[in-house]
């Protein structure tokens, strides 16, 4: 049982994860996190002044998860290419154990980032951000050819949907997708090599 004086927003989106687990996001309400943590359904709304504003902030939560490994491998020293290919294995892996550890979470997830397009909007702009850095260093590095290294992040970033978009998360238990994945990144690799 948390005190409402001690509760953190960290608390409730844990909670609030469980929750969603458990009931799905047609049948979670405020009341059942609160109930969870042990306080007033009035404490969570000192936290997130919605249900709306709740969800989006679990599911931002979990879109950010994702950025904090892949800014790490934009920002490590080292050859272009093979940043570029860890930062998009990681991505794959990431999304990936998401879809098969966790199903009922994962299904919960795709309902709520269908409601929330801008959040799912700035996420893949900072996705793209950081594919953009590592194709510049490239370029500056004469790894890769001269391009917009903005358009074609989103571009590498649409190229690779197959393998980090949840719409093909029933396909990624498929024995042949990681070679697939390693055929589409010499594909890749070598329309961007210099």
């Amino acid at each position: 049982m948390t005190s409402d004086s001690a509760l953190t927003s960290e608390q409730i989106l844990s909670a609030a994860e469980d929750v969603l687990r458990r009931y799905g996001p047609a049948k979670a309400t405020v009341v059942d996190i609160a109930r969870a943590l042990g306080v007033s359904h009035g404490s969570v709304y000192r936290h997130f002044p919605s249900k709306a504003a709740l969800r989006e902030a679990v599911t931002q939560r979990w879109l950010d998860q994702a950025h904090h490994e892949l800014a790490a491998v934009t920002a490590d020293p080292g050859p272009a290419a093979e940043r570029l290919h860890r930062w998009l294995a990681t991505l794959f892996a990431a999304k990936r154990h998401k879809a098969t550890d966790d199903p009922e979470l994962f299904a919960t997830y795709l309902t709520l980032v269908g409601e929330l397009s801008s959040t799912v909007e700035e996420h893949v702009d900072t996705l793209a951000a950081q594919i953009a850095v590592i194709l510049a260093d490239g370029v500056r590095t004469g790894e890769f050819r001269p391009m917009d290294a903005d358009a074609t992040a989103r571009a590498v970033f649409q190229a690779t949907a197959h393998f980090h978009d949840p719409a093909h998360a029933g396909e990624w238990s498929d024995p042949r997708c990681e070679a697939d994945f390693e055929a589409v990144w010499a594909l890749l690799l070598s329309g961007l090599a210099a």
